[in-house]
């Protein structure tokens, strides 16, 4: 009898061990699958892979992501990044914004116009060149090269001003039924007086522009001979055609009033002409070259710039810096944090990986990145970026603040590793300071470091 009990005893306690171990296993495979999916939203959150059209017509189209939002939590982007595109020869027509804008010409050329303390300026822009352009102030980019399709990255605030219709609003002032110009709502009869010239001509100036925001400036496209026409002039040709049409009751050719009117006669009345015609000694800010500067710290893995209002004062209007870095094959950024920015990044060529970590200490990302591909980083996040062992990892970006970054790099050389070094920090690791500053002084590289090769490896 007390046989048969102990073997019911043991047949028990073998099913109690089986059902522990698989609660043990389904423990296990839950945290597994937790970590994965963390690390899946991770990607979601911090990879901006979305990309919205804003515009698109056969001369161009603007497309942006929109930044980063986690619903219910304080993971919030306040900007976004857009990429516009234009074929040789076209023009992306007069507007304004209710963001402010920075633009980077990552391919190609591109001539910009913009107003500037009530005041038409122009520059021209070169791959590299850096230009800011104030929310509300109307603009225009051209791209006259005939062989080289036009590239721009570029920064789009999120301001408490924005009307929340889109992630940002356009205002075309140009436009006619694709897109409408914003004179379009106004009774016509107002603008007729407004503008000094019949109804006619308001009702042709408001219904002629059907190819939409971006257009051809050349060839059959006969939407874009208003615009086309304008642009071919030379700047002291264009103020001469301003003092021209001081009088709107000026007699002109059929012809020439067809070609010349409507941008020009707008652009003058929007602008109170006599200023116009007196910028010619008025200079807007210049642009700014990131490739022409020298790297602020450059080793044998790898170099990176950073451009902020001290490089580059109209910056400081945006609220934004930029930078640029470039990873030789198989080195990484050493893992940082920025205490006083949210940073975004665009991949320009190569491929790598991002990881990002939560402030509990889990990962919250490990994403594979190409050419192309957006990150952002929340305020104070520790990430680094790893470029892969067959290709350079080359990656331009956007920070949210003007003034100088000061990227707090958490190990290697003068990093949080060495600063903290004794017996506090190895109290807080429950190691001994020797051990604690072996660890320590193992790296010798700073900022960005080399990869390590399996023999390399250090036994403690």
């Amino acid at each position: 009898m007390f046989r048969v009990g102990m073997g019911k005893i043991r047949i028990l306690l073998f099913l109690v061990l089986i059902l522990f171990s698989a609660l043990v296993a389904c423990v296990d495979g839950f945290h597994v699958d937790q970590e994965s999916e963390q690390r899946t939203q991770g990607e979601q959150w911090f990879l901006l892979r979305h990309l919205h059209n804003v515009v698109k017509t056969d001369a161009g189209s603007m497309r942006f992501v929109k930044g980063g939002y986690r619903r219910g939590s304080f993971l919030h982007s306040p900007m976004h990044i857009g990429f516009i595109s234009m074929e040789p020869n076209s023009l992306f027509i007069p507007q304004y914004l209710d963001s402010n804008l920075v633009i980077f010409v990552h391919h190609g050329e591109a001539r910009v116009g913009h107003i500037y303390k009530d005041q038409l300026e122009e520059r021209s822009l070169k791959p590299g060149d850096v230009y800011t352009i104030p929310a509300g102030s109307a603009f225009y980019l051209e791209n006259r090269v005939e062989s080289k399709r036009l590239q721009i990255i570029c920064s789009i605030d999120i301001t408490s001003e924005s009307m929340g219709w889109h992630a940002f609003q356009s205002f075309f002032i140009g436009g006619g039924s694709n897109p409408s110009s914003v004179l379009a709502g106004f009774d016509h009869t107002t603008l007729s007086t407004a503008l000094n010239v019949s109804t006619a001509e308001v009702h042709a100036l408001l219904t002629r522009q059907s190819s939409g925001p971006i257009v051809h400036l050349s060839g059959s496209h006969h939407d874009a001979n208003v615009w086309s026409n304008f642009l071919d002039l030379e700047p002291h040709e264009r103020l001469a055609n301003l003092k021209r049409i001081v009088n709107f009751d000026e007699e002109v050719s059929p012809k020439e009033e067809k070609s010349r009117w409507s941008f020009r006669k707008f652009l003058f009345t929007l602008l109170n002409g006599e200023d116009v015609i007196e910028r010619v000694n008025h200079k807007a800010p210049s642009t700014y070259n990131i490739y022409n500067k020298k790297p602020d710290f450059k080793n044998d893995f790898g170099w990176s710039k950073k451009v902020d209002s001290s490089d580059y004062s109209p910056l400081e209007q945006s609220g934004h810096g930029v930078y640029l870095v470039n990873l030789s094959p198989g080195s990484l950024m050493a893992p940082h944090i920025n205490p006083s920015a949210i940073e975004y990044g665009v991949v320009l060529r190569g491929t790598g990986r991002i990881q990002i970590v939560y402030p509990n200490g889990t990962l919250a990302m490990n994403a594979k990145v190409c050419e192309g591909d957006v990150f952002w980083v929340p305020r104070y996040f520790p990430f680094c970026q790893i470029a892969s062992t067959n290709s350079p990892l080359e990656f331009f970006g956007f920070t949210t603040s003007a003034k100088r970054n000061h990227q707090q790099f958490l190990v290697g050389k003068n990093s949080l590793m060495q600063s903290l070094r004794g017996r506090e920090f190895a109290a807080a690791f429950g190691i001994d300071e020797k051990r604690l500053k072996r660890i320590a002084n193992a790296q010798r590289e700073q900022v960005i470091l080399p990869s390590r090769s399996s023999k390399d490896e250090l036994e403690f």
